[in-house]
């Protein structure tokens, strides 16, 4: 009778198992086209202006492959025309000392693939841009974890004048700050022959650079141009980065986009917060300004833009984060003391370092000696992050830098 319910019962789950089982389902995707993207600004400024050429990837995770060996040329409404410079690696410039946007033309872009495809863009006309009036910043919160916590940090805004009938801005801005490593690398040990000397290329304060790539854009939906006030650029969680540990400095660069433009870059913004569920709402398509000549079916992505720009800069010092009782960033770092004679091993000092610094791949960043004496007692070992702001900043410092007290 045992026997039999055990049958029954095992009966019973093998069913249950068959029955709830639910294989993967792995798309398969045909028909895929991989499409031209464009990415190309210019601007009034007196720079050079780049125009990127990437194709699109069937898996997301792969990174776009450069379309090369392209001729690209700007002409305006004047009957000027500049070929731009091939930097390779999908990059186009143009020569600066030759060629800048002026207000009021208008530009086409005129781009010839290596296998005889032919792109233009849509007419644009450089529309000029009012001057940022202020950019400030104020203590503040921002939820993250599906808005289930709160981040403490600094936020900043812009202000901007009133222009000429402007209605629709684009912003970006640029990131540069001061760091410290919080274990620079002072000493140098010798294996050969266990000397220590001092390190004459200190690396503990260098400059980090970002560059943004949040979409911010604006609308004045009256119908009539006037100022900007209190537009939030961007949001610094002080406790998770070093951007205010010592200085901080953004530079922000306003546009004046047309109301076709400000469609592309709020539809991009609506496709990038759609979910990534097959079966939820599917992405629709962001229509690009740039169209192949002899084949209007082709899907290209991407915008050609065009615009006046305006920028302005600003430094925030660590005394801010103090003033306005931030929190402050702690750095993932350790420093271990290692002795080579400590029980139950017995290491030479050369030993120890190679299995730190050449196994381990640690730096040796300084000696502890006896009180009192020149022995030596325990050697100090980091991380090469930790020890070394070059590897992830540079140690020059920028042309436009001033530091504050």
């Amino acid at each position: 009778m045992l026997k039999s319910g055990l049958k029954s019962a095992i009966a019973i789950i093998a069913v249950f198992i068959i029955c709830t089982c639910i294989d993967p389902y792995t798309p398969k995707l045909k028909g895929y086209d991989s499409n031209l993207v464009v990415d190309g600004l210019i601007t009034d400024a007196n720079s050079s202006y780049t125009v990127r050429l990437t194709k699109t990837m069937q898996n997301q995770s792969d990174t776009p492959s450069a379309v090369s060996d392209a001729t690209v040329i700007i002409a305006d409404d004047a009957g000027n025309s500049s070929s731009l410079i091939n930097h390779g690696n999908g990059i186009y410039k143009t020569d600066s000392t030759n060629f800048h946007g002026m207000i009021r033309r208008i530009y086409v872009l005129h781009i010839v693939t290596s296998d005889g495809k032919e792109y233009e863009s849509e007419p644009c006309i450089m529309q000029s841009v009012q001057d940022i009036d202020s950019i400030y910043y104020s203590k503040d919160q921002e939820l993250v974890s599906n808005n289930s916590q709160s981040q403490e940090g600094l936020r900043i805004y812009l202000d901007s004048k009133e222009g000429d009938n402007n209605q629709f801005y684009r912003w970006s801005f640029e990131e540069t700050w001061k760091f410290k490593v919080p274990y620079p690398k002072k000493w140098d040990f010798n294996p050969a022959d266990s000397s220590i000397t001092s390190v004459a290329d200190l690396k503990e304060y260098c400059w980090k650079n970002s560059k943004s790539s949040e979409i911010l854009i604006y609308s004045n939906y009256s119908g009539h141009s006037g100022p900007v006030r209190k537009y939030p650029i961007f949001f610094i969680a002080t406790d998770q980065s070093d951007r205010l540990m010592i200085e901080y400095s953004i530079l922000v660069k306003q546009y004046s986009i047309s109301q076709k433009e400000y469609n592309f870059w709020d539809n991009l913004t609506k496709v990038n917060t759609t979910g990534g569920d097959i079966f939820a709402s599917q992405p629709f398509p962001v229509n690009s300004n740039i169209h192949n000549i002899n084949n209007l079916g082709e899907k290209v992505l991407g915008y050609f833009q065009v615009s006046a720009v305006k920028e302005k800069r600003i430094f925030i010092p660590f005394s801010e984060t103090v003033r306005l009782q931030l929190s402050f960033y702690n750095y993932p770092c350790e420093r271990f003391e290692r002795s080579a004679n400590t029980p139950p091993d017995h290491f030479t000092w050369a030993e120890l370092y190679t299995i730190w610094c050449i196994t381990s791949t640690y730096y040796f960043i300084e000696p502890l000696y006896y009180s009192g004496t020149n022995t030596l007692e325990k050697m100090v070992f980091a991380k090469p992050e930790c020890a070394n702001c070059e590897l992830t900043g540079t140690l020059k410092k920028p042309d436009f830098w001033i530091d504050l007290k």
